[in-house]
This record gives C-alpha cells, sequence and structure tokens, in this order.
C-alpha cells in the first residue's frame, strides 16, 4: 500500500488526457468529445453485482443523460472483449473504455487502497466525473449510488 499516490482532480481542473479501445476495439481519447459534455464513471469490474446495477441505471436513463446533453463513457481495467460481453449482455448503449495498464485510473486518481471484509488491496475507487464541452471537471461523484447511479447525476445537473 505504501508509495500509492493519488492525484486529487478537483472541479475547475482540466480532465486528464484519456487514450484507449472501447469494446467494439475502435480508438477512443477525449478528444472527440469535444464541444459535448460528458458523463465519465469509473468502475471496478464488468457483471459484478454493483457495477452491473450502476451499468444498467445508466442504460435506462440514457435518453434522459442526453437530453441532459451528456455523452456516457464508462472505464474499467478489463479488457476489450470482456467489456463486449458485458455491454451485449445488457444492452449498453454506451461505450466502455478498456483500462488494463489502468493508465486511466490512475491519472484520474482512482486506483487506490480500498477495504473489503476487513481485507486491504489496491483497486479501482468508484467515481464519476461530470466534465463539460471545454473538458473541464464541473462534479465529481464519489459516493455512488450504485442502482440509481443516473438519478444521482441527474439530481447534481
Amino acid at each position: 500500500m505504501t508509495g500509492m499516490t493519488m492525484t486529487s482532480l478537483k472541479v475547475g481542473d482540466k480532465a486528464p488526457a484519456l487514450t484507449g479501445v472501447d469494446q467494439d476495439g475502435k480508438a477512443i481519447d477525449l478528444s472527440i468529445f469535444s464541444g459535448k459534455k460528458l458523463l465519465l464513471y469509473f468502475y471496478p469490474k464488468d457483471d459484478t453485482p454493483g457495477c452491473t446495477a450502476e451499468a444498467c441505471s445508466l442504460r435506462d436513463e440514457h435518453a434522459a443523460l442526453r437530453r441532459a446533453g451528456y455523452e456516457v463513457l464508462g472505464v474499467s481495467p478489463d479488457k476489450a472483449t470482456k467489456h463486449k460481453k458485458f455491454a451485449d449482455k445488457y444492452n449498453l448503449p454506451f461505450r466502455l473504455l478498456a483500462d488494463p495498464d489502468k493508465e486511466a485510473a490512475v491519472a484520474y486518481g482512482v486506483w487506490g487502497p480500498k477495504k473489503f471484509m476487513g481485507r486491504e488491496y489496491v483497486g479501482i475507487l468508484r467515481t464519476t466525473f461530470l466534465i463539460d464541452e471545454e473538458g473541464v471537471i464541473e462534479h465529481i461523484i464519489t459516493k455512488v449510488r450504485t442502482k440509481d447511479h443516473a438519478a444521482q447525476v441527474l439530481e447534481t445537473v
């Protein structure tokens, strides 16, 4: 656990660069969202109960999020092939960025120490960043309500 440095991004900061591939193997980076608002959410693992609830909440309210002006992008350390199975299984209408090297997670300061059932380990700290059209962070949600995350976002904006 020692030696972990967490970036502490704040509202008003420029969103760090983001590159990789989505569930279809298509290249993705932050610049493609330029001029659009982005709901960027980091989650630990495809097809686990909390992550599935969160993704399905965002899926179910996708039209409302789009009306609010937001594109949605999910990020986890899973590989693109696992993202593809997850997106297909739950009919997710948004892109999932594969971050197996955890470069995005580290850049956004969401890779760090966690506790589960008394055990300490390093993993993804479930976090959502709302980024404006200029690439500036507008809101950061660290206490994510997985089952109604979309409603939580819409309340925030």
